[in-house]
């Protein structure tokens, strides 16, 4: 599956990104493929394992947060594997 989300800390202020640093570090750490882009960090993985790192990494921001939004959107596609480049790959073979 894939799962794109978005952890952003309230009440810490405008400046959010060292808290979010937070996030994507625990993301890195997990050995899961990913991707972080200015919106979204996307996590390939099976569901138990992806969704551990989300709460693990919605966790850190929380930690240091008085409050936490999450946005989680998923595609869920048993037996695929390496969607999170092939899917990227398709689009821009029809841009070439």
């Amino acid at each position: 599956m894939l799962v794109a989300f978005s952890v952003t800390p309230l009440g810490t202020g405008e400046d959010v990104g060292e808290l979010v640093a937070e996030a994507v570090r625990v993301v890195r750490a997990s050995g899961l493929p990913n991707r972080t882009d200015a919106m979204f960090t996307t996590i390939e993985g099976e569901w138990d394992e992806v969704m551990a790192v989300v709460k693990a990494a919605t966790d850190a921001v929380a930690a240091r947060a008085p409050r936490v939004s999450l946005v989680v959107k998923a595609d869920l596609r048993p037996g695929v594997t390496g969607a999170l480049d092939a899917k990227v790959e398709s689009v821009e073979r029809y841009l070439a």
